[in-house]
């Protein structure tokens, strides 16, 4: 009955795979040429407060310093990693932010030669009073300089998934990272006036789901559905050139290499745009990327869990029972806490014993990264089951791991599993054999952060 049942809903997942890809996976066809997408930093670039005055620049060439080319496991590939185009991202954001005046010098021979080219034929057909000459060309007192200096994969990598009897699903993520240095030079004495960097990360991800079953013995039922996303990376690039740009006018500003029309407009700015967080922000994060928030673990937490556990001792049918628990948690330094926990739950095994247990237990925790929102943790420490109303004692050691996620600076989530030995036998009820009875346990629940006095 059982097998039929799991046949039955395995038919139907397919089903039901199968009508999504009728409505998913059209055939592919062309698209009309549009517009380019623009970046999420470019409304930010382009509301920059007005100049006072434009700023004349020079870009003779903005590089891929990385060397890198596209990985591939089965063929040499000679595609680079990222865009040899950076040149003309910096040149549009420079017009888009309205404070450079951008003239051409990445082809400056090209248009030498098409100057001396309209200078001959003017010469050629000039009249009594000599050829026309041409205006000079603008000179710059800032030249752009930087490059594209890292492209790093598989930063963070990771995934999920699961498969019972042929069926289930899975999903994948990669991130890489793109890093960018940008320098305003003046032309008149070669200082170096400003240097900004910006690392813009690089996102792609991969689901699929799939049945592959034996409906009977020559009856078999496969199905599969997936989606793959990939961030081009000419749109970090893009991204982290805007965002580059901006910080230098920003900058440039404070240190008075320039300055805006309005110095009110600038406040105002900032406030619209949360700069001054942004950049709190970007210097707490680490070189992954994560943020890094040092007060996250410090403190009191107060913690409440749902669990499931069961007992390990003479009986080869112990029953999984609930429970509840809750535990009062002290943060003294930094990626160590004290935690005080008290347990209710039940052990069990068919007929032969049922009890009514709680616990109480002292550990310490390990985070192996305290600050970040997620953090792996370990906890040893020592307790005691409380059995028949409290009458009777059974000391154990404990240890717990798992992990700890911080939704924010108040409430988190957290799993964990744990394994309890205890010091003496006894807990099913039988004091017999070599190693002394255990207990086991998984819990779930959330953390709360109060705003007690440290």
């Amino acid at each position: 009955m059982m097998n039929k049942i799991v046949t039955y809903f395995s038919f139907l997942f397919s089903a039901l795979l199968l009508a999504g890809c009728t409505g998913v996976m059209k055939p592919l066809h062309t698209e009309r040429a549009t517009a380019g997408i623009v970046s999420e930093s470019s409304a930010a670039l382009k509301s920059l407060p007005e100049p006072e005055e434009k700023v004349v620049a020079a870009v003779y060439r903005f590089r891929d310093q990385t060397g890198q080319y596209k990985p591939s496991d089965r063929v040499a590939s000679w595609s680079t990693a990222v865009t040899q185009g950076a040149t003309s991202i910096l040149m549009k954001a420079m017009e888009e932010s309205g404070w450079f005046v951008a003239i051409e010098r990445e082809s400056i021979s090209n248009l030498l030669n098409e100057r001396q080219i309209i200078q001959n034929i003017r010469q050629q057909n000039a009249g009594p009073n000599g050829p026309t000459p041409l205006p000079p060309l603008l000179f710059a007192g800032v030249m752009l300089e930087g490059g594209i200096i890292g492209y790093d994969t598989n930063v963070l990598t990771g995934g999920a998934g699961a498969r019972y009897l042929g069926t289930g699903a899975s999903s994948q993520y990669r991130k890489d990272q793109v890093t960018i240095y940008l320098r305003a030079v003046s032309t008149q004495s070669g200082r170096v006036l400003k240097t900004v960097h910006i690392t813009k990360s690089i996102i792609s991800q991969q689901l699929e789901s799939g049945v592959f079953r034996f409906i009977d013995a020559n009856r078999l039922l496969e199905s599969e559905l997936g989606y793959t996303y990939n961030e081009p990376p000419v749109m970090a690039v893009t991204e982290a050139i805007d965002e580059a740009l901006k910080e230098l006018v920003l900058e440039g500003i404070e240190d008075e290499i320039w300055s805006p029309k309005d110095p009110d407009e600038v406040e105002e700015y900032r406030l619209a745009f949360n700069a001054e967080k942004f950049k709190r922000e970007q210097l707490s994060r680490n070189y992954f990327g994560l943020l890094e928030k040092a007060d996250l673990r410090s403190g009191w937490t107060l913690n409440a869990f749902g669990s499931m556990g069961s007992v390990i001792g003479n009986y080869g049918n112990p029953d999984v029972n609930p429970g509840v628990s809750l535990s009062l948690e002290r943060g003294l330094v930094k990626g160590f806490s004290i935690k005080g926990t008290g347990q209710y739950t039940t052990i069990s095994a068919g007929d032969a014993y049922f009890d009514k247990i709680s616990s109480a237990e002292i550990l310490g925790n390990f985070y192996l990264t305290p600050d970040l929102n997620l953090s792996p943790y370990i906890s040893l420490g020592g307790g005691t089951f409380f059995l028949g109303n409290i009458k009777k004692f059974k000391p154990y050691g404990v240890v717990e791991g798992g992990f700890d996620y911080k939704l924010n600076t108040r409430f988190g989530i957290r799993v964990g599993a744990n394994y309890r030995y205890l010091f003496e036998d006894g807990l099913d009820g039988v004091e017999m054999g070599k190693y002394n009875d255990q207990h086991w346990g998984v819990n779930l629940g959330f953390t709360y952060k109060p705003n007690f006095k440290r």
